[in-house]
């Protein structure tokens, strides 16, 4: 089957459903916020996406084990992302972790990052569009 996307639409494709990842994540940080014992999580994707796009198309080989690198075909597409505690927050008097401040500053530094990734996704696939109709004749 022949490739209709490029590197870049496959790229925001992951990109998105990484921040979407991201986004829920963040939000039970938020809801947990004073929950006695909750460990805040982090998720970091950046560099395994980035990794991914650097090697898609890279000698055709696949990954054969998780803790191998992703590349090759569809290596974008496998992309995951490293959800663990967050070990930046600081722990107050019930053990809860959750800096609500920091957890909302990061909801909407993603939110804009994600609504600025689904723009540029809508303008390939209406460039896309634009070409399967012959330019609107």
């Amino acid at each position: 089957m022949s490739q209709i996307f490029d590197k870049t639409t496959n790229g925001l494709g992951a990109s998105l459903a990484l921040r979407s990842l991201r986004h829920n994540v963040t939000s039970s940080n938020i809801a947990n916020a004073e929950t006695p014992g909750y460990k805040a999580k982090k998720v970091d994707f950046e560099d395994a996406l980035s990794r991914a796009i650097d090697l898609e198309g890279v000698g055709g080989e696949m990954a054969n084990s998780p803790e191998h690198f992703a590349m090759g075909t569809g290596s974008i597409s496998r992309a995951k992302a490293d959800v663990y505690d967050n070990p930046e927050g600081n722990t107050t008097n019930d053990q809860n972790s959750v800096d609500l401040e920091r957890e909302m500053a990061n909801l909407q530094e993603n939110s804009i990052l994600y609504k600025a990734a689904l723009q540029l996704m809508n303008k390939k696939l209406g460039a896309l569009r634009y070409a399967v109709t012959d330019g609107g004749r």
